[in-house]
């Protein structure tokens, strides 16, 4: 279900997070060379790596080389669109299907993202919600629930961070986390899919909110 890293998909992993985070602007061109020769490999895993991000519609070739797109608010909001009507049915699945170890390895990354945002530390807030949300599509049993949903998770990354540096909005997630988990312990695949559900139509809103707030306009 879930391949080994090779060199490829490492550079792959390295230059989509930059990508996503603003390293590598809009409209940057990027070329097989450069990028050999700044990560000190060989042109192949470089090629394969572009390859990658082309089909998931971050770069385009431009016929100088491959041109960053990124992602925008509206994809964003895209994207939440999509896990809105399918997110949920990872958690129903994952309600019946985990195991009781499982569910305690979910259970944890709440517990520890409950400790980070009394700290205050948004990094570490949206590593543990990474992890949660992942752990709960790794044990959907589903490998294309699992290869559906992490990509689209893994590309609002930068939103999600945004929004989390925000206690109020930190706080919310985490409660929400909190009636997930529940959900899930209790073995309803009902209230698991209810929950998230409302958790991904929530966090749309915050993205909505976030963004208005950091450019000035009325919400």
């Amino acid at each position: 279900m879930y391949k080994n890293v090779s060199l490829s998909d490492q550079i792959f992993e390295r230059l989509e997070e930059d990508i996503l985070f603003g390293v590598y602007p809009k409209g940057e061109i990027l070329t097989e060379l450069k990028l050999s020769e700044s990560l000190g490999v060989s042109r192949t895993p470089v090629r394969e790596a572009l390859k990658m991000l082309e089909q998931e519609h971050l770069i385009e070739d431009c016929g100088k080389g491959m041109m960053v797109l990124g992602i925008t608010l509206e994809d964003a909001m895209n994207i939440y669109e999509i896990r809105k009507r399918i997110e949920g049915l990872a958690a129903a699945r994952c309600a019946v299907t985990a195991t009781d170890e499982q569910l305690q390895e979910i259970k944890e990354t709440v517990e520890l993202q409950e400790f980070y945002v009394s700290r205050g530390d948004s990094e570490k807030i949206k590593e543990q919600d990474t992890l949660f949300h992942e752990l709960i599509y790794k044990y959907s049993g589903s490998a294309v629930f699992y290869d559906t949903l992490i990509p689209l998770h893994r590309k609002i990354q930068k939103f999600r961070k945004t929004s989390m540096e925000q206690k109020s909005k930190a706080d919310q997630s985490l409660a929400e986390h909190k009636r997930i988990i529940e959900a899930l312990l209790s073995r309803d695949p009902f209230k698991a899919e209810a929950a998230m559900d409302e958790h991904a139509e929530h966090a749309q809103f915050r993205l909505a909110d976030t963004f208005n707030v950091e450019t000035g306009k009325d919400h």
